[in-house]
């Protein structure tokens, strides 16, 4: 089924009365997409609501070397994310890192930046993992 550009006009306008002022147009964009996509696939349509929290958790651990952490916070800096809470801790030659970092705001979604550091990752042989807030509540609630 393909929609007409008012209904899609409807859903924008819903969308961005339901995300709120402090809504970036890649994410107003990134969420009709999506409802559109599920409209059309006849699939069930996800409510803005509903929808993730847009901050996600990052863990990290590995050999410590200068740079490993700046350049994990440099990258989500350049797609203008916002670090709201950072824990490390370095034992010996190793370190752990803890990050929750809120994406809302990103032109890229989270799968373009675990390709960047994806390339950290390679670069300086350690392990970075990314995971949604919400999937990360669901899978450790009691």
């Amino acid at each position: 089924m393909k929609l007409k550009e008012a209904e899609i006009r409807k859903i924008t306008l819903d969308v961005i009365e339901k995300l709120g002022e402090k809504a970036s147009s890649a994410e107003v964009k990134r969420t009709v997409k999506e409802i559109v996509k599920n409209i059309e696939a006849g699939q069930p349509v996800v409510k803005p609501s509903d929808s993730s929290t847009g901050r996600i958790i990052l863990t990290s651990f590995g050999t410590n070397q200068p740079g490993v952490i700046s350049s994990i916070t440099r990258t989500f800096s350049s797609s203008d994310c916002d670090i709201q809470d950072i824990s490390q801790k370095i034992m010996g030659d190793f370190y752990t890192l803890v990050m929750i970092v809120d994406i809302t705001n990103s032109p890229k979604d989270l799968r373009e930046i675990q390709e960047d550091l994806n390339k950290i990752q390679c670069d300086n042989n350690i392990k970075i993992y990314l995971q949604h807030e919400d999937l990360f509540r669901f899978m450790h609630r009691i």
